[in-house]
């Protein structure tokens, strides 16, 4: 005879036997999900490796223009040269090599600019390394005139200059008791510790009395290099013009006028030009660079990369300083 379970008992094992269905789908589908996940990741990975190669190339390219500029004019800087001509956005499709499905399209890209470091005013020559050290003046001065052009505080020229200086360590120390001054050098005042080395114009926040707004102001104008570096009057803008003659706005807009006409040939041309003694010495200003930023854009399918590098160069080739992705 046929033994019949209760109603209920048949219920129970229909909602248990769903549960251990959906518990196993959702198992699956978390494994499936993991396994996504872990695709996508090193698809993201690949992809961000790629852009990096391809800035690499494209700072090659960007070393051999700068070297070639330096063979054809070694005298001068200017600011119409090859080297300052951008890279507009390239494709790359045909160049990136990457497994692809049938039918898909993606974008790859490649977009620069170089830009004259040398153009825009040194942090780093705010400290003089000259003797004992200190702080430069002549160079407090020419910051603060830039400040008082930009409508900021031109005091504040002294105190980033006393943080440059003690950024510098021991090297720069307060001037020995009973030592003859030395000119146009002021002695580091006493400080407790030692600020950390300024490395971008965004560090200027830990500066009391900088905020966003100056720093928006200033991001273009001033920049800090590895060493104490003459600023180039071919590139300079017209408000590190300004500054140097210790004159106007619209003063420093002239000289940029009379430049484009007909680059200075020399630190003395650049003299005649302005009318007025500048605040430097001739040794701090030039006509021609060694250290120049380039701005690299790539895309890659969904990956951007946005980065900065700082390159040097002399009689022995090009170099990459520093590179900063942002």
């Amino acid at each position: 005879m046929k033994r019949r379970f209760p109603a209920r008992q048949r219920g129970v094992a229909v909602v248990t036997a769903l549960l251990l269905t959906t518990l196993a789908v959702t198992i699956v589908a978390s494994l499936f999900w993991q396994q996504q996940v872990q695709v996508r990741s090193i698809e993201n990975q690949r992809l961000h490796s790629q852009t990096r190669w391809i800035v690499r190339s494209g700072l090659d390219l960007a070393r051999l223009i700068l070297r070639q500029d330096m063979l054809d004019s070694r005298t001068m800087t200017r600011a119409d040269g090859l080297w300052a001509t951008p890279l507009a956005e390239t494709r790359l499709d045909d160049f990136v090599k990457r497994e692809k499905i049938e039918g898909e399209t993606f974008d790859a890209t490649i977009s620069g600019q170089n830009y004259d470091a040398q153009s825009r005013y040194n942090l780093a020559n705010l400290a003089s390394t000259t003797g004992a050290g200190g702080i430069n003046k002549k160079q407090v001065a020419v910051f603060a005139r830039l400040l008082q052009i930009l409508q900021l505080d031109p005091s504040l020229a002294k105190v980033v200059a006393i943080q440059v200086a003690r950024s510098e360590g021991a090297g720069l120390l307060q001037q020995p008791p009973g030592s003859a001054p030395t000119p146009d050098v002021d002695p580091v005042p006493a400080g407790s510790g030692q600020p950390m080395k300024m490395l971008r114009a965004e560090d200027l926040l830990s500066v009391s009395g900088f905020d966003q707004k100056a720093i928006d102001k200033l991001r273009d104008l001033v920049v800090v290099l590895p060493a104490a570096t003459p600023i180039n009057v071919n590139t300079a803008p017209a408000e590190v013009l300004a500054a140097l003659i210790n004159g106007s706005l619209s003063e420093g807009q002239n000289l940029v006028v009379a430049r484009k006409r007909a680059p200075f040939l020399n630190v003395g041309n650049f003299k005649q030009n302005a009318g007025k003694p500048p605040l430097l010495q001739d040794s701090d200003m030039d006509c021609r660079s060694d250290y120049f930023l380039v701005m690299s854009r790539v895309k890659l399918d969904r990956a951007e990369l946005v980065s900065w590098s700082l390159i040097h160069r002399d009689q022995n080739g090009t170099q990459v300083v520093w590179i900063r992705e942002i």
